[in-house]
């Protein structure tokens, strides 16, 4: 019912030391896709290039680019849920940002027949004002909690940011996962190392760590794979960009005086000085208001719209200055734009052997979350 497919920026030359595998998972996070690739290869995930995440919990076809390995390894090799569509030579790793976009084709269901009309007005709407461009769920992770980490980190809480990944246990942990948070809460933090099961290498790394730093979490911090820390500080920085995108949801096509306006043809940004003169290109689709990705380097809003983005950083009781460098990542910032495009919309609906279904399939620039959609469709609780 959910499949992605990652649209290239550019396709593979055929000549090159990078081997570029087309492949296709299930169930399956990129990072877990990386590991099988780098381990099949006898090499490390570092050296495994993507151009973007994808999904876990759907079917979705990306490229991975590794170099310097014979081809013939990934021969009648059994990936699991993964396998290999197409490999390529190209003269570049991959890196993030390599790709042009993401389309998606979902299938809605629990619904009726008569809805269909209801979604295909709402997808004209998303078609001619873009679609909110919220960071999804699945930026904040499986318990929804990446950002509480990323903010206790920024704030140089490391002990706080320590105990959300290993301890304070939630409704969707369970069994030895369950066990081994409640250890780490307890203070029993070498029992909890022993709970954590084997495909927990990462909580089971920072636990080890904790205890070889005898309880110095500054220090284990630094255990956490650099990829997971940015990850983390990212999330966080997707917060208040959703805070202020949820406050100007009814304007995300409307410039005002003192906004960072962002050119959708190459993601240039200039500020607004004359409503007047940029709303017709809002109007057309060539710009676009952008909210913050608070960091060092982001350009900050004045007038209306830097107040407004002022005072959610504030209501969240964070300085800008706290966005410094953390343990040696850098978060640099950004402007985003408030909505972006849905490309080669389509609308239908059929019946399988699980039943009617609507089916929306369209196109997002990247970045983009397929869940911006879907909340504008379904309406239901915001998730």
């Amino acid at each position: 019912d959910f499949v992605v497919e990652e649209l290239p920026l550019y396709e593979a030359s055929g000549e090159g030391t990078h081997l570029y595998l087309r492949i296709e998972k299930q169930n399956l996070t990129t990072r877990e896709a990386v590991r099988r690739i780098a381990r099949t290869a006898g090499k490390e995930p570092r050296d495994v290039g993507y151009a973007g995440l994808k999904d876990a919990a759907a079917i979705t076809r990306q490229t991975l680019s590794i170099e310097h390995v014979d081809p013939a390894v990934f021969s009648d090799v059994d990936l699991g849920r993964m396998k290999i569509l197409a490999i390529d030579r190209h003269g570049n790793k991959l890196k993030l940002g390599h790709l042009a976009g993401n389309r998606f084709v979902l299938k809605i269901r629990d619904v009726s027949q008569g809805d269909v009309d209801a979604v295909r007005k709402i997808v004209g709407k998303m078609t001619d004002r873009g679609v909110p461009n919220y960071f999804g769920p699945q930026r904040f992770g499986a318990r929804g909690d990446n950002g509480l980490v990323g903010r206790a980190a920024i704030c140089g809480d490391f002990e706080g940011a320590v105990a959300v990944i290993l301890g304070r246990p939630g409704e969707a942990d369970s069994g030895a996962i369950l066990k081994a948070r409640q250890l780490f809460d307890a203070g029993k933090v070498e029992e909890a190392w022993g709970a954590w099961p084997s495909s927990c290498q990462e909580q089971r790394r920072l636990c080890n760590a904790v205890i070889r730093a005898r309880g110095d979490c500054r220090k284990a911090w630094r255990a956490v794979d650099r990829t997971l820390r940015k990850l983390y500080l990212s999330a966080y920085q997707s917060q208040p960009f959703n805070a202020v995108l949820a406050r100007r949801i009814g304007a995300i096509d409307t410039v005002e005086r003192g906004d960072m306006a962002y050119k959708h043809v190459n993601g240039a940004c200039f500020r607004v000085e004359d409503v007047a003169e940029e709303q017709p290109r809002c109007d057309a689709f060539e710009i676009s208001p952008t909210g913050p990705i608070f960091g060092k380097r982001m350009t900050e809003l004045i007038e209306a719209p830097g107040a407004l983005e002022a005072a959610v950083l504030a209501d969240d009781g964070i300085d800008l200055a706290r966005f410094a460098p953390v343990a040696g990542v850098k978060l640099d910032g950004a402007r985003r734009p408030l909505r972006v495009p849905l490309a080669d919309p389509t609308v239908d609906d059929g019946t399988d052997e699980s039943g009617y279904f609507i089916e929306l399939t369209f196109s997002l620039p990247p970045g983009s979350y397929a869940t911006a959609v879907t909340r504008e469709v379904c309406k239901n609780d915001g998730t």
